[in-house]
């Protein structure tokens, strides 16, 4: 059998150190959510901060398919060491649906990619991936909307979130929520789609918690705002 280089080493002492933080009951409460880990995300977030940034580990920890060691690797990466069709890839590898959100939220929108990546994506026939093209197209709803058409992302959220797949729903309802929460104009447009198309109207809310039903969402988030 051949040596393992120090680079094998290191991935299979940080797998090990992974598997021996797996809490069976953090994975009863993934797996109602999709993910398929037990470690808690305090301690994963621990180890992160240890490691440092190492962007070939981190590259070596995505490749170990993995969902635990492929969270840390989105913790220990350089966001911007990653070209277009990488990161398209792994957007397509993150089957977990918090690999996915970290990989956009920490990932991807750091890149110099972003922007093509939210074009391609929010097109795709895949559902999961358009919800990556929504959550890219909802942090510019929020930060930079020069150049978006919102009264046409109104019309597109309209017309198909109420029978779209869980993840892509639930993104474009994002969406819709910060179109009426950071843009007054539309806001009344909004608030009478999400009336008209209930969606997550039903959704079970913790006290304390907002609901992501989108008018009241909204109507929360401007009553902060407006308190401010």
């Amino acid at each position: 059998m051949a040596a393992q280089s120090p680079a094998d080493t290191t991935v299979a002492e940080i797998l090990a150190e992974l598997a021996a933080l797996e809490d069976p009951r953090v994975r009863a409460v993934n797996e109602k959510h999709g993910d398929d880990h037990g470690v808690n995300l305090g301690r994963l977030r621990a180890v992160a901060k240890r490691l440092g940034t190492q962007q070939e580990l981190a590259v070596r920890l995505w490749e170990s398919d993995d969902s635990a060691a492929m969270l840390l690797a989105l913790l220990i990466c350089r966001p911007k060491a990653f070209g277009r069709d990488a990161l398209d890839r792994m957007l397509r590898e993150a089957r977990a649906p918090k690999v996915h959100d970290w990989l956009v939220n920490y990932v991807v929108k750091k890149s110099p990619h972003a922007e093509e990546l939210r074009t391609a994506w929010s097109a795709d026939p895949d559902p999961v991936v358009a919800s990556a093209g929504w959550a890219l197209t909802t942090e510019r709803v929020r930060k930079s909307p020069e150049g978006l058409d919102l009264p046409g992302l109104l019309d597109v959220i309209e017309a198909g979130m109420k029978d779209a797949p869980d993840r892509l729903q639930w993104a474009m309802n994002h969406c819709l929520a910060r179109i009426g929460i950071d843009h007054p104009a539309l806001r009344a447009r909004a608030v009478a789609i999400g009336e008209r198309l209930e969606v997550l109207k039903d959704y079970p809310t913790s006290p304390g918690c907002t609901s992501p039903y989108a008018p009241d969402w909204i109507a929360e988030m401007v009553r902060r705002q407006d308190a401010r």
